[in-house]
């Protein structure tokens, strides 16, 4: 290779070398270090240079690659005008040493003294290092970022945890070969120094990492999962889901981990709850005879014919029923009886639950008598086999999408796991519970007050997307056993476009509005899989297609291809699919006022607490989509919007 020296840097230790014609690489060349920091287009290439400089943090004694600031001087023209009064600076009460210890270099220390908005402060963000933008973004929004230690003067600054966020010190020429042959798809499944920390921790009891879309949880759990291995080279590991799709999702990324230890391949299994259940069942049973939806509903509809003069409706039998009855796997009257109802706000007197239990008790026999189980009934069975093995099937078990599992799942869980240490792990956020009903946790046996941990740094989503679609949400959200998730000092890594909401006059604007959005996205360069369009059902997915096909895409439907990517085709599909999948331009349509929230789900309201959960989760719905996005998000609806759009947009 040639080297030459970069006149214009600041950095004397900066060279280029020619790759081609038109590429160059920036490195910066020691006597005994030789660092690879940028490729790109020659006069690209020089410009980076020229305004950076590779430096030790005199604070932190991290390797920080730092931009210098351009010296811009201002001419003064006098203006006479109304004197407003003077915006606060943010940062004015943080002391210069307790910035200086969150990583701010100290030349752009006066820049970030001068901020006094959201918009600035998002600006300056993208030219300081990562560390330093994601504590600034935290102390804005309430938050108390922890500050790195400080290290000794003669430690080596590439050692330190902010500097190996960006750094990978190679020590000889097989370490180099291996990260020069490293697959793409494997450096990006990376981990922040604080989902190291939860990952690597050791847990006395069930532990859960929390978090907004886009934080990482889903990465803290796959690695969870390979450290857990890795570690008890004789374990066996379960990492699993609620969902079938997103089970395949986890088994892809995880194989990227680890395609190169095929020894704990062997010993870690992935797959939904469900699928991991049945097989179990198999093992220790024999066949399953599960019974259907339609049976049961059959079931429930001929034991309440037999009990004459009840009040209640069909409706409300069969949510009691699944939601209550068979969710907790209640086999007595005394247990209906003393069951806390949790999200049930029907109050029943002890004379109306001794009726209903006259018709679940007929419900349950009429299942015994066929020999059918329902799925709560086969967790069960489970739950009770797992107590009576001296070696379970699994040493430990890592959950993701935690938030939507349910009663009968969690129970099974907790014989599987929840009295040795480290036996279970659990990732979720209750801002996207779209499936089940509350409950406590705690009750089932799984606490994990003491050992919950929120992730604070967004790596997906754009700054502008995220903070728009955190409005649809509250600012904290608790669970029945009171473990809080808070939203509030999350921070993105990155800036992008504001999202467009849009509210149109008719379907036919509306079709034509998503269409000059997808041609604007296609003259930006963006390839047809990197783009996904979300609807509230399979009822509006015709409005989706239309769109895309008037804009010159084909679609490919997540119902048939559940991870999208299929190459030269936007992804079409209902919002619960978009759990797990991320795209770098979205658009979320159809938001009807009578589409979003459901009508078909509020028609079929049991009680008060039914209809809350149905506002709660369709808005869960709808943060899940637009959350997917990364650089774009359009949202659009038909007047009368849905009445969410106002609450995406401020209103």
């Amino acid at each position: 290779m040639r080297f030459h020296r970069v006149e214009g840097a600041r950095d004397r230790r900066f060279w280029s070398v020619r790759v081609s014609r038109g590429l160059r690489l920036i490195v910066h060349k020691t006597a005994s270090n030789l660092l690879l920091c940028y490729v790109g287009e020659h006069d690209d290439a020089y410009r980076w240079a020229e305004r950076r400089r590779l430096e030790r943090h005199p604070n932190t004694g991290a390797a920080q690659l730092v931009e210098l600031r351009e010296t811009v001087r201002d001419v003064a023209v006098p203006r006479y005008v109304a004197a407003e009064p003077a915006a606060q600076p943010v940062f004015s009460g943080i002391a210069d040493d307790r910035l200086l210890g969150y990583g701010v270099p100290a030349e752009w220390l006066d820049d970030v003294r001068q901020v006094t908005g959201e918009d600035a402060l998002l600006a300056l963000a993208d030219h300081l290092p990562a560390e330093a933008a994601e504590a600034l973004l935290e102390l804005a929004t309430g938050g108390t970022p922890e500050r790195p230690a400080r290290t000794a003067a003669d430690t080596d600054p590439f050692a330190h945890p902010d500097a190996q966020r960006r750094f990978r010190v190679m020590t000889n020429q097989e370490e180099l070969r291996r990260a020069l042959e490293y697959p793409w798809e494997k450096w990006m499944v990376f981990l922040h120094p604080a989902q190291r920390q939860v990952v690597e921790r050791n847990y006395r009891g069930p532990a859960r990492v929390s978090g907004s879309a886009g934080t990482g949880k889903t990465i803290a759990a796959l690695h969870r999962a390979v450290h857990l291995a890795r570690a008890h080279p004789r374990a066996r590991v379960l990492l699993t889901t609620f969902s079938t799709a997103l089970a395949e999702a986890l088994r892809a990324r995880l194989m990227r981990l680890i395609a190169n230890e095929p020894k704990i391949a062997e010993r870690l299994e992935v797959g939904s709850m469900g699928v991991i259940a049945h097989r179990l069942y198999r093992a220790h049973f024999g066949g399953v005879k599960l019974a259907t939806g339609d049976q049961v509903r059959a079931l429930v509809r001929r034991a309440a014919s037999q009990v004459e003069g009840h009040p209640f409706s069909e409706h409300f039998l069969r949510t009691e029923w699944s939601r209550v009855v068979d969710a907790w796997q209640l086999a007595t009257w005394e247990h209906y009886r003393d069951v806390p109802r949790l999200g049930r706000k029907t109050r029943l007197s002890e004379r109306q639950r001794a009726v209903l239990w006259s018709i679940f008790a007929r419900v349950s026999a009429a299942l015994d008598e066929r020999g059918l189980l329902t799925e709560p009934r086969l967790f069960g069975r489970l739950e009770r086999q797992l107590a009576k093995l001296a070696h379970p099937p699994f040493e430990f078990c890592v959950v993701d999408e935690a938030q939507d599992i349910g009663v009968a799942e969690l129970r099974f869980l907790a014989a599987l796991g929840a009295a040795r240490p480290d036996g279970l792990f659990f990732a979720g956020d209750l801002g996207q519970r779209i499936f089940q009903t509350p409950f406590s946790w705690r009750a089932l046996g799984v606490d994990i007050r003491g050992r919950s941990h929120t992730l604070r740094v967004n790596y997906r989503t754009s700054h502008q997307i995220r903070r728009q679609a955190d409005r649809l949400l509250p600012s904290e959200v608790s669970d029945v056993d009171g473990n809080t998730d808070r939203r509030t000092g999350t921070v993105s890594v990155f800036n992008g476009s504001e999202p467009v909401v849009s509210i149109l006059g008719s379907p036919d604007e509306e079709r034509a509005a998503i269409a000059a959005w997808l041609d604007e996205r296609k003259r930006e360069g963006y390839e047809p899989h990197e783009i996904g369009i979300f609807v509230r059902s399979d009822a509006e997915l015709d409005r989706a297609a239309e769109a895309a096909r008037t804009a010159g895409f084909s679609t490919v439907d997540l119902r048939r291809h559940a991870g999208g990517g299929v190459s030269g085709s936007v992804a079409v599909g209902a919002m619960h699919l978009a759990k797990g999948l991320e795209f770098r331009a979205v658009a979320v349509i159809a938001c009807d006022d009578e589409v979003l929230p459901s009508q078909a789900r509020i028609a079929n309201v049991g009680d008060q607490a039914d209809l809350e959960d149905v506002y709660a989760t369709e808005r869960h719905l709808l943060y899940v989509a637009c959350t997917r996005a990364r650089d774009h998000l359009l949202v659009t609806g038909v007047e009368p919007a849905s009445e969410f759009l106002d609450d995406l947009r401020g209103l």
